[in-house]
């Protein structure tokens, strides 16, 4: 094992000898292991962003979304694709009566909660920002997996009577309370005094490019009972049967209903809507699919027959990203990967190079006692030796990279240990692997030839 010991050092100290030579070797394994750990790190990074996302959005949820027409009358109006001109039918749009008998009905539901949002401007001690507020029910942060981190959730009473209280997100909390406890204390919106009684953990992801496929962006909201959304903020119902009711006397006046209104002041009522979305959660994941067939059946038939809403997964939509992101990540693995090879081919035709030039050091050495065996272990010390320095400084510079395609792109990475080892564990192999030939080659050299080799 000392004589090994031996041949080890004299390969390092070739190494030193050349310099240069040795550091362009080496610079295939230097780019290729930094290029895996930061493909790697971005894949990590991905995922990780992914999870968080699915956390958010909650598990096994399905949203129903309503459809609303706009004002002018383009899209779904009252001519269809074909320019058929549509039967005029009445529907509620999504009510809080949608919600309980989606509860009572399905019994693949797990939890269900009605969303009511409204964008205004919150008050407090001479400060006046913009910010949402949603009016939600009890299972709504069971749903959202939504945690406190000061006072509680609201309770049956609050709920059932719709009282003035709130729970405030992390950002409310900083710019309106950051030097007293908010909880007990009084927030306006718009022109409503409400009563802070708890406060929503922060979240650090950012999130609000997903917020249409039903991820929670929770930080700048301020959460209500949605009857006391309905009570003091917003009830498009009223508006509804407001227009129901005109329709009905139109009826007895002409002999004809006319759901639609020409006028400009009826038109901005599209949206006829109570609710703004309703998250139900299924039990099992492999409910999700037959739950949504069935909701949409359900829901169409309660309404007429008028598709006045859409039915989302977030979670599979999630799901099916982060698959296109797993495939974009191998590709760009595998091109990474591919530098890893071209660096240990460097490597092996740097060595063959070297054992045609150290011929006659090889035919001295043999000459004095040196086995088959020294000569192999000093050939592939070298090799090994320059793909693990530079699998050492290619750790280093994938780190440093990822760490800058995080700071100037604002892509999300993470460096794992795993892919560190898994880098700098091939970077070895390769040391290995393509550093064998050229050494049993330099072991094969006759020690006659080799010292008359000129």
């Amino acid at each position: 094992m000392k004589r090994y010991f031996h041949d080890i050092i004299i390969a390092f100290e070739s190494i030193l000898t050349n310099k240069l030579k040795s550091v362009l070797t080496a610079l295939g394994i230097i780019f290729g292991v930094a290029a895996v750990i930061s493909m790697l790190a971005i894949g990590k990074g991905a995922q990780q962003e992914i999870l968080e996302q699915i956390k958010m959005v909650g598990v096994n949820n399905i949203v129903i979304t309503p459809i609303v027409e706009d004002n002018t009358g383009e899209g779904e109006g009252e001519n269809g694709e074909n320019g058929k001109r549509k039967q005029s039918k009445f529907s509620r749009g999504l009510s809080l009566l949608d919600v309980e008998s989606i509860e009572k009905i399905i019994p693949t539901v797990n939890q269900i909660s009605p969303e009511i949002s409204l964008n205004s401007f919150v008050m407090q001690f001479g400060k006046r920002l913009p910010a949402k507020i949603i009016g939600v029910s009890e299972d709504y942060y069971d749903l959202y997996n939504l945690e406190l981190d000061a006072g509680a959730f609201f309770n049956d009473f609050q709920e059932e009577h719709g009282i003035q209280v709130c729970i405030i997100g992390a950002n409310i909390r900083s710019k309106f309370f950051s030097h007293v406890e908010p909880v007990g204390q009084y927030i306006k919106f718009g022109s409503i005094w409400l009563k802070v009684i708890g406060v929503l953990k922060k979240s650090n992801v950012s999130l609000t490019s997903f917020e249409n496929t039903g991820v929670n962006v929770y930080n700048d909201n301020i959460y209500v009972p949605v009857k006391t959304m309905l009570l003091r903020f917003q009830n498009r119902a009223l508006v509804n049967t407001k227009m129901m009711s005109e329709s009905i006397s139109m009826f007895r006046g002409f002999g004809r209903i006319s759901i639609r209104s020409s006028s400009p002041s009826q038109n901005t009522m599209a949206n006829y809507h109570q609710l703004d979305k309703i998250i139900v959660q299924v039990r099992e994941t492999e409910e999700l699919t037959r739950t949504t067939e069935t909701l949409s059946r359900m829901i169409l038939r309660r309404h007429s027959e008028v598709k006045d809403f859409e039915i989302t997964i977030p979670e599979l939509l999630l799901k099916q990203q982060q698959r296109t992101k797993d495939i974009f990540n191998i590709v760009l693995g595998a091109i990474a990967s591919i530098s890893l090879v071209v660096g240990g081919i460097g490597i092996m035709n740097i060595m063959f190079a070297s054992v045609m030039e150290r011929i006659k050091e090889i035919g001295t050495r043999m000459a004095v006692g040196a086995k088959k065996s020294d000569i192999v272990v000093q050939f592939l010390s070298e090799a090994i030796l320059i793909s693990v320095t530079g699998g050492f400084i290619g750790v280093f510079f994938g780190i440093i990279i990822s760490k800058l395609i995080t700071k100037l792109s604002d892509i999300s990475t993470i460096v794992s240990p795993f892919s560190v080892l898994i880098a700098f564990g091939v970077s070895a192999a390769v040391g290995i692997i393509f550093g064998y030939s050229p050494a049993k080659r330099a072991a094969e050299k006759d020690p006659i030839e080799s010292l008359r080799y000129e």
